[in-house]
């Protein structure tokens, strides 16, 4: 199931790297998982946890959980596009729901709960206001692949 198109949070774009190809002629496991960091860190910028917030407050998402599931291969130079839903929120926490597109064949998907957290202390900490108010409008019903287990 796709997205729908309203209710995408951010998206990412790259193209698959030489250096991400591994010994199967294909995009190795690690890679997929990076180009999601790379979209959740657009998540982040989105919700106003940028770069300079988390400079000047030293304050972060962790990721705590994540599920990526690979449903098809990707070869080099193709172009990606990660399209990202905020599937739930907390006074601490957000739930994003990742779906990695090329063209418009899903290829993996990825779903993360990511923690607000102090860095000096390691402890998590509320959201800014701001950051729960983008959240609360930004909310959208998570994909339906969202909350399986392994299996």
């Amino acid at each position: 199931m796709n997205l729908a198109s309203e209710s995408v949070f951010s998206e990412y774009a790259t193209v698959v790297d030489e250096s991400w190809i591994d010994y199967n002629g294909h995009m190795s496991e690690a890679y997929y998982v990076l180009v999601f960091g790379f979209a959740t860190d657009a998540a982040m910028d989105r919700l106003g946890l940028d770069a300079d917030y988390r400079q000047r407050t030293r304050c972060s998402l962790y990721t705590v959980e994540a599920h990526v599931r690979y449903l098809a291969e990707v070869s080099l130079g193709q172009s990606l596009t990660v399209r990202t839903v905020l599937a739930g929120h907390g006074a601490k926490k957000v739930h994003l729901a990742h779906e990695m597109y090329c063209g418009e064949q899903l290829v993996a998907t990825e779903e993360i709960l990511g923690l607000h957290v102090e860095q000096q202390s390691g402890r998590s900490v509320a959201l800014p206001d701001a950051a729960q108010d983008a959240a609360r409008r930004a909310a959208a019903d998570p994909p339906s692949w969202c909350g399986r287990r392994v299996g």
